[in-house]
């Protein structure tokens, strides 16, 4: 025992002299910085004296109690602390919760019964599935042959990475297509690449794959749920029914617009290092040979994919169907994948956590702010800013607002708290209600800024290629990028197109 322990002394002896002596503490005022300015921004704004009431163009008064003062102060916690990471990004969604309950901002089991919505445990379901199709094999099968297919050069992988995640997005949730996406970009860069370390070509592939699933989704109802929802509460709202053809045919070339202007933006910002990996095509062709005919894995992990992937489709348009929960119809996939060992106990200590935690977090401020009244006092005070300006500015301010709300919140909500608001100044602006809606459904697909303002962006985060500051700085000209490409869908390609963008102005 004391041999044991006198060669553990003198190995940690050696160690220490190869590496020149101790390490010195360093300390990073940076970090401390940020922590504190989180801190002092919840601290400043609970404590502040009461705001003032937002009003309505009808005149309807909304308090700020202090409750809904107490989510915006969580809300400005969260913001500093995720942009930064001072703490691992689960952490913070922690402390969104802890705040809730410590500040009686709302009742604890009401805080934390968020942490297991539906919705997160829907994003758990698709990240099990992005982990079977690694594990079953099918990832390297699909990457070898599109890189087969697409070449060398790195412009064209980016291209075809991002067409793929875009076609993909059109029948199924973006979500679901992040988590197939990612282990097969992994592979990708892996070919690119042999160090671990970030490079210019993974944060644009990865970022950038995140960007497409967002603009993708909103071609098509399949693509997410906030489409049939903004649908439903627009019908309700105006008496008008859109159905599913016409919203894809207003959509569609907004949507790959943008997913080619995205391409274009990452190969200005995140060139890569290389223009070709030079052998890649014959490399990929002898690897996908070598991997031999197809296993019974592979067979069942795509049968069942698919099979739950359709029911959620055909709920759109089978009535027999759509009392079916799509997060429990998710679920069964992930349960299937343990009954037949396709998966193990292993597999699920390898579920990234971290991830989980940001998107329970971030439900629980998101229907914090909507639940204290907090949400809406936002929106009624930035959409009167615009009630005396011109349509167009009006419709643009819109989409801007629903555009940053839904980097903190869910884009139904940011939706739900807005438009009812717009709906009512847009016709004294001469503005039609169609476009509002089209417009806030473009922008409520792509929060381009946070993590958590959607699944494909956390996801995308897994790689390790890029920082949460990172991502909130590629987002910043991303977005000003989406409200070009609205203001273009505005002024032209919707009216090309025959849709009523003014109406005679009139109360």
């Amino acid at each position: 025992m004391t041999m044991t322990k006198d060669i553990a002394q003198a190995t940690d002896l050696t160690a220490v002299e190869k590496s020149g002596g101790p390490k010195k503490f360093q300390f990073d005022w940076k970090r401390i910085f940020f922590i504190l300015l989180g801190i002092g921004l919840f601290l400043g704004v609970y404590f502040s004296p009461p705001w003032e009431a937002a009003i309505d163009p009808l005149g309807v008064s909304f308090e700020l109690s202090k409750q809904a003062k107490g989510a915006l102060a969580v809300f400005c916690l969260a913001a500093v602390w995720w942009v930064f990471e001072v703490v691992p990004i689960g952490v913070t969604s922690l402390a969104i919760g802890a705040l809730q309950a410590l500040f009686l901002i709302r009742e604890p089991k009401v805080a934390f019964r968020d942490f297991m919505d539906p919705s997160v445990l829907f994003i758990f379901g698709s990240l099990v599935i992005g982990m079977v199709f690694t594990k079953s094999g099918l990832t390297k099968r699909l990457a070898y042959k599109m890189l087969s297919i697409i070449g060398e050069r790195t412009s064209m992988i980016y291209l075809g990475c991002f067409v793929m995640t875009g076609v993909l997005t059109h029948l199924m949730a973006h979500t679901a297509v992040a988590a197939t996406m990612f282990p097969l970009l992994m592979t990708i860069n892996a070919l690119y690449s042999e160090d671990d370390g970030p490079t210019r070509f993974g944060r644009g592939l990865f970022i950038g794959m995140a960007y497409v699933a967002g603009a993708g989704s909103i071609i098509t109802l399949l693509g997410a749920a906030r489409g049939a929802v903004a649908l439903g509460f627009y019908k309700d709202i105006m008496n008008v029914d859109i159905s599913f053809f016409q919203l894809t045919l207003y959509m569609f070339p907004v949507g790959w617009l943008m997913i080619f202007l995205l391409w274009g933006f990452f190969m200005l910002v995140c060139k890569p290092e290389k223009d070709r990996i030079v052998g890649l095509k014959e490399r990929a062709k002898t690897m996908y040979t070598e991997l031999g005919g197809w296993s019974k894995n592979e067979i069942l992990v795509v049968a069942i994919v698919f099979s739950v992937i359709l029911i959620i489709a055909l709920q759109n348009f089978v009535p027999a169907l759509k009392g079916l929960d799509k997060t429990g119809l998710l679920l069964l996939s992930t349960i299937s994948f343990f009954l037949l060992n396709i998966l193990t106990i292993r597999d699920l200590e390898d579920i990234p956590w971290n991830i989980i935690l940001l998107f329970s977090g971030a439900m629980s401020i998101g229907f914090c702010l909507w639940d204290t009244g907090a949400a809406k006092w936002l929106a009624v005070n930035w959409l009167v800013l615009f009630q005396e300006s011109s349509g167009i500015v009006f419709i643009l301010g819109m989409a801007f607002f629903v555009m940053i709300m839904t980097n903190f919140i869910m884009n139904v909500a940011a939706i739900a708290i807005s438009l009812p608001v717009a709906l009512v100044v847009a016709p004294y602006l001469g503005v039609s209600g169609e476009v509002i809606l089209f417009s806030s459904l473009v922008t409520a697909g792509m929060p381009f800024i946070l993590l958590v303002g959607a699944a494909p962006n956390a996801i995308a985060y897994s790689s390790k290629q890029f920082t949460t500051a990172q991502f909130f700085l590629y987002g910043v000209p991303a977005s000003i990028l989406l409200m070009v490409m609205v203001w273009v869908a505005v002024t032209v390609i919707w009216p090309l197109m025959g849709m009523t963008v003014m109406v005679p102005a009139g109360g």
